[in-house]
């Protein structure tokens, strides 16, 4: 007999609860920031004895959800083959995701605890990188990188018939290019939907 089989699915019965709490706690909190932990219990389907034993504090609860959406930004970072990839590809890349967590993550996104030094760093690369291959002339990667970071944050702002997210017209060989041709400009005209659902011909917080 398995003497372990009843601490393992214990295990796993507490990370399916920690699961269901965060998921929660992302869309009750995405509606309304001030929600108690009582209500993230109920929308969690779950006894809010059961949402304290996981979290004693709102503040614990808080730094789990930042602690979840950095691990998929460092994911993020992997997928997009920051460090290996031609630069421009990778911020491009990088860029689809942040809009895809920006949908799923609508409250944790705001979490200031979610970009680590860690996030930042293997940002400020990509950005050293960029700049080595031409694509930019900022010399500080953290001002291309928090440039780059406020650029998503207001695109992804933008309501959905914003004419800034208007299709481009067609250009031409004799057509000069009318946008700037540095590395998170040109990612704007290559991003996924915004957060209204839009599919802009355009673009994606620190």
């Amino acid at each position: 007999m398995d003497g372990g089989g009843v601490p393992r699915r214990i295990r796993a019965d507490a990370e399916r609860s920690t699961a269901r709490i965060l998921e929660a706690a992302e869309a009750v909190l995405a509606d309304d920031p001030a929600a108690s932990l009582e209500r993230i219990a109920d929308a969690a389907g779950l006894a809010r004895v059961t949402v304290h034993r996981r979290f004693s504090s709102r503040t614990a609860l808080l730094d789990a959800l930042a602690a979840q959406l950095n691990e998929r930004y460092l994911q993020a970072l992997g997928e997009a083959r920051v460090d290996t990839a031609p630069p421009l590809v990778a911020l491009q890349r990088l860029t689809e995701i942040v809009f895809e967590l920006k949908l799923t993550h609508r409250f944790a996104v705001g979490l200031f605890a979610a970009l680590t030094p860690e996030v930042l760093d293997r940002l400020d690369q990509l950005f050293v990188r960029l700049r080595e291959a031409g694509a930019i002339t900022a010399a500080d990667p953290a001002w291309g990188r928090r440039v780059y970071l406020a650029l998503l944050h207001e695109v992804h702002e933008l309501p959905a018939d914003s004419p800034t997210l208007a299709p481009s017209a067609p250009r031409t060989r004799s057509r000069r290019r009318s946008t700037c041709s540095c590395a998170p400009c040109s990612a704007r005209w290559a991003a996924p939907a915004t957060r209204s659902g839009r599919s802009p011909a355009s673009v994606p917080n620190r």
